[in-house]
């Protein structure tokens, strides 16, 4: 199969060939958002129709094509996409129109689009959103969920970075596991969903004295540090599955600008059994994942509302 551009916002992609070895997770997101789809009709006729809210603040361009995406998934998954753009606020600010979301019962979930500017911390900002609400996994109530093998709402990229995992067949109980990178939405998330697997798992960072010896002895090796080409083949186990969750931007010997991930594929594909393309791994299943994650939002809201004003239709809440 021959490769073809494709042009978007200036960067060059080329289309995968046809590679058993490949994990596309466009496929897998295809199935979730088909399940999602017939949840959020049911959902919907039942007086319970699915919403989610986009939050942009400052400048938006860098964040426009990540919209449209969500936008255009969720349209496919029956699910209401609406953007609220600051282009000039206060985290103060936001936080009141985060709250006036959490009141809010038509709204489903809150998405967090970044990056934010600088004077605004995002961690304050992750921590407004209702936990209930909180459709991408980062507010400390659903990062600590994890701990306790509460994982219907995993961080978005950390639990399509472990669905890929799984689309190797592979049996998670006691397999070799080494994650490169430790951040609070990816790295650590990645660990615990798997050690509820029963996986083993070794999670290495910038003080690791060698990840090069820990790489070569996973069965599965997950990288997210944002350094193009870091894992070479001869820091791979023969057989190995590899989730490159790295999004770097290089330029090519052509001087066009091309997305890399965070592993030499070249390479690490002639010694691993799996591995994930970039683009075309983990990143189109996120936004499933986050779809997946609404509907796990709205039934657990459904569940209060029914409880707290024995209501079956969330918008007579607000009645």
């Amino acid at each position: 199969m021959s490769a073809a551009t494709l042009q978007d916002k200036g960067q060059t992609f080329m289309s995968l060939p046809d590679d058993s070895r490949y994990l596309r997770g466009g496929p897998v997101a295809q199935r979730i958002i088909a399940a999602v789809r017939e949840d959020a009709a049911i959902a919907t006729a039942e007086g319970f129709p699915p919403k989610l809210v986009s939050i942009t603040v400052g400048d938006t361009a860098a964040v426009d094509v990540y919209v449209r995406n969500q936008r255009a998934k969720a349209a496919l998954a029956g699910i209401e996409f609406e953007e609220r753009r600051f282009p000039a606020c206060t985290a103060g600010e936001l936080e009141a129109a985060i709250h006036g979301l959490n009141a809010d019962p038509r709204v489903t979930g809150i998405i967090i689009q970044r990056p934010v500017p600088a004077h605004i911390p995002i961690r304050t900002l992750q921590a407004a959103v209702h936990p209930l609400k909180d459709v991408e996994g980062m507010h400390p109530a659903s990062i600590g969920n994890i701990v306790y093998n509460q994982l219907d709402l995993a961080p978005c990229t950390a639990a399509a970075s472990v669905e890929l995992l799984k689309e190797t067949g592979l049996d998670l109980k006691g397999l070799e596991v080494v994650i490169v990178g430790h951040s609070e939405i990816v790295g650590k998330p990645i660990a615990f969903l798997l050690m509820s697997e029963g996986a083993t798992v070794t999670v290495c960072h910038h003080m690791t004295r060698s990840v090069a010896a820990h790489a070569r002895r996973a069965d599965a090796l997950f990288v997210a540090v944002g350094k193009p080409r870091l894992i070479k083949a001869d820091m791979v186990k023969p057989g190995a599955a590899v989730i490159d969750i790295g999004i770097n931007s290089e330029i090519g010997p052509d001087g066009e600008s091309r997305i890399v991930g965070d592993v030499d594929t070249d390479s690490v594909k002639e010694v691993a059994s799996w591995i994930t393309p970039v683009p075309g791994g983990v990143g189109p299943l996120t936004v499933a994942i986050l779809l997946r994650n609404t509907m796990v939002a709205l039934s657990r809201q459904r569940a209060l509302y029914q409880a707290t004003y024995g209501v079956v239709d969330k918008l007579a809440v607000g009645a």
